[in-house]
């Protein structure tokens, strides 16, 4: 052996860091399949959950979250939320991300649709409650809680043809507002995250119901927000220092200055 060699360093006994771990609302499509993957990628224990289980089974082959069939709208569902989070982490969680939501109908309020508002509000506002009620003993196990709100702009400008839509995100701001102070002391951030225009597969579909009207709402836009830019900034704010809280963060496409103010045809 030769006596100038260096010693090979000492082994660390110490346990390598238990992985961070999360439920995800909504992630059969849009923001939340995307930031269930965006979260798995970084390391994190994800349960994806969504109503749509044909849709959660192929996110879980194509990124090994585990995943479970869950409507954010019934108490029975979100119990079942519960046990199956007790039982894959142990009583312990460290993230909730409500993206579960959705806009339906662009009718002025004159016109609306009370079944529509009934709907956007069950899901948008009751339903993050409903998890978030059920979830936080386990945030608070963790020591190092975080609830995430996917808001809208829509909660912060008011728009023709978006009263419903409106006032359901509104409330959900609100919520998070509401929560931010209730929880003050405790570990546990609340983050909400309020983006502008996304194109997604699905949600300006869903909510004109006529695949024409949804293109058109990105018609002349170049670049507007994806799934994915949206879950860059969640994750962001997920793994930011836990003592630093982004209380709120409006994220907007370059063309889009305001819910009613899109550039259009700008080549941006």
């Amino acid at each position: 052996m030769d006596p100038t060699a260096a010693a090979p360093a000492p082994r660390s006994s110490a346990p390598a860091a238990a992985p961070l771990t999360a439920v995800v609302t909504g992630a059969s499509s849009g923001i939340g399949r995307a930031t269930a993957a965006r979260l798995v990628a970084d390391g994190w224990r994800v349960l994806a959950v969504a109503r749509r289980e044909d849709r959660l089974a192929e996110l879980a082959a194509e990124t090994g979250c585990e995943v479970l069939g869950v409507d954010v709208t019934s108490d029975e569902s979100v119990d079942r939320l519960v046990a199956r989070a007790e039982d894959l982490f142990s009583g312990s969680l460290n993230a909730v991300v409500h993206v579960a939501g959705g806009a339906l109908g662009v009718e002025p309020a004159a016109e609306a649709d009370l079944g529509k508002w009934q709907r956007m509000y069950d899901i948008n506002v009751l339903g993050a409650v409903r998890v978030t009620r059920a979830l936080l003993p386990a945030l608070r196990a963790s020591g190092r809680g975080d609830l995430l709100f996917v808001t809208s702009v829509a909660g912060q400008e008011a728009y023709p043809g978006g009263s419903g839509y409106n006032a359901a995100k509104a409330g959900e701001h609100m919520l998070a507002a509401a929560l931010r102070l209730e929880l003050n002391g405790e570990p546990i951030r609340v983050i909400e995250i309020a983006p502008g225009m996304v194109a997604t597969e699905e949600f300006s579909l869903v909510r004109l119901g006529d695949q024409e009207a949804a293109d058109a709402v990105y018609d002349g836009v170049e670049n507007p927000l994806t799934a994915e830019d949206c879950a860059d900034v969640i994750a962001y704010a997920l793994g930011a220092p836990h003592h630093v809280n982004l209380d709120l963060v409006t994220v907007r496409p370059l063309a889009q200055a305001a819910a009613h103010r899109v550039a259009r045809h700008r080549g941006i």
